[in-house]
């Protein structure tokens, strides 16, 4: 015992030696635990995009690969937010942007007013699919998709956006097209990275045909190979640094008017839609941010000065983001002006009538100029 104890003491002398008094030493094999000094992992907001894959056909409880992505990524301690127009499936999360049949195009119809609403700092794309199968213009689809990702990253800069190789499937139409398609998607994936868009691709060949339940979709086997591959690219990204905390999705503008809000007619998403007055009820249309380049956004629009007028009455519309003089607003006496005319975001008349076009006006500070200020982000 007592030379046990001698033969202990000299290798604590050592290791002294070598690692500095007070050092600690080595640590036990890794048990899983994150290191008390290691950052707490990001917060993630993950809009799940795509088709019916996503939507979550195949899998007996509807989840998709989203209920066992959720399970690998808390596990991990994320604190976490699905996020989509709509919800299917038995999880707690079942929000996500699935659409069943819709191709490359269709999901790109709809992207910009989805990812303005909810701003993912997670995008996970599965798509494709219906193109292959339908024969849809084959030769043209990598193009399809090269700009539906460059229009992602236009909408949510910060995000990161995990592309999936279109899986496999026993379609004799979708196989003869599905390999041309894949291959084409390390290309495109690279050149967003050269761009410096946090943008990865998530290989999905893990998937066999055993783990399809139809000719198209998946069984929870296959969903869970799916989510594997997305929970590590996952990682990789928050490895990489690329996985920023989640951005403020904005909010209503309430106007000094009691009970009205700044509105986006109908709800519309198309270019030269009026931006009115109309009574505060929470929709997307009354979900504004303001942005660090100066505009106001709402359904993935600007909110934009018609014809880029100066004058008092001009009208006020939604647009296509540009970065233009006409798009920018700057917070001014509790309301919004437009710096190049020097006027103010107004409601004509002091209306309260739901749907009254809004206007440039002489600043002047009236309660019908009154908005609420957003955070910039």
């Amino acid at each position: 015992m007592k030379l046990m104890k001698k033969r202990l003491a000299l290798l604590s002398a050592a290791l002294t030696t070598v690692l500095g008094a007070g050092a600690a030493l080595p640590a036990a094999a890794d048990s899983g635990a994150r290191p008390p000094s290691a950052a707490a992992p990001a917060a993630l907001r993950v809009m799940p995009l795509g088709d019916s894959i996503t939507w979550g056909v195949g899998s007996q409880s509807g989840n998709s690969y989203r209920s066992f992505l959720w399970n690998q990524l808390s596990a991990d301690g994320h604190a976490l937010d699905f996020v989509g127009s709509g919800r299917n499936g038995t999880m707690s999360d079942p929000d996500n942007e699935g659409h069943s049949g819709w191709r490359i195009d269709q999901i790109a119809g709809i992207a910009d007013s989805v990812l303005a609403r909810h701003r993912p700092n997670v995008v996970t794309l599965e798509i494709g699919t219906n193109d292959l199968n339908g024969n849809y213009q084959i030769p043209t689809a990598p193009d399809r998709l090269r700009s539906l990702i460059d229009q992602i990253t236009r909408a949510v800069p910060d995000a990161t956006v995990l592309v999936g190789t279109v899986i496999v499937s026993t379609s004799g139409t979708e196989e003869a097209n599905r390999p041309a398609f894949n291959a084409k998607l390390p290309g495109i994936v690279q050149a967003q990275q050269a761009a410096g868009k946090h943008v990865r691709l998530v290989d999905m060949g893990a998937l066999t045909a055993a783990d399809l339940s139809d000719a198209l979709h998946p069984n929870d086997n296959g969903f869970r190979k799916m989510a594997d591959a997305f929970h590590a690219g996952v990682r990789a990204a928050e490895a990489a640094g690329w996985i920023d905390p989640p951005a403020s999705t904005g909010g209503q503008v309430r106007s000094g008017i009691a009970g009205k809000c700044l509105d986006v007619n109908g709800g519309s998403s198309v270019n030269g839609t009026a931006v009115d007055i109309s009574s505060c009820n929470g929709s997307a249309a009354q979900q504004w941010s303001a942005r660090s380049d100066g505009t106001l956004r709402a359904l993935g629009k600007c909110l934009d000065v018609a014809g880029r007028g100066t004058a008092n009455g001009t009208k006020i519309q939604i647009w296509d983001c540009s970065g233009a003089t006409n798009q920018q607003w700057q917070a001014f006496n509790g309301g919004y002006r437009n710096p190049v005319s020097g006027r103010c975001l107004d409601d004509p008349g002091a209306s309260t009538a739901d749907g009254t076009q809004l206007v440039l006006w002489d600043c002047n500070g009236a309660a019908n100029q009154q908005w609420t200020a957003l955070p910039v982000t």
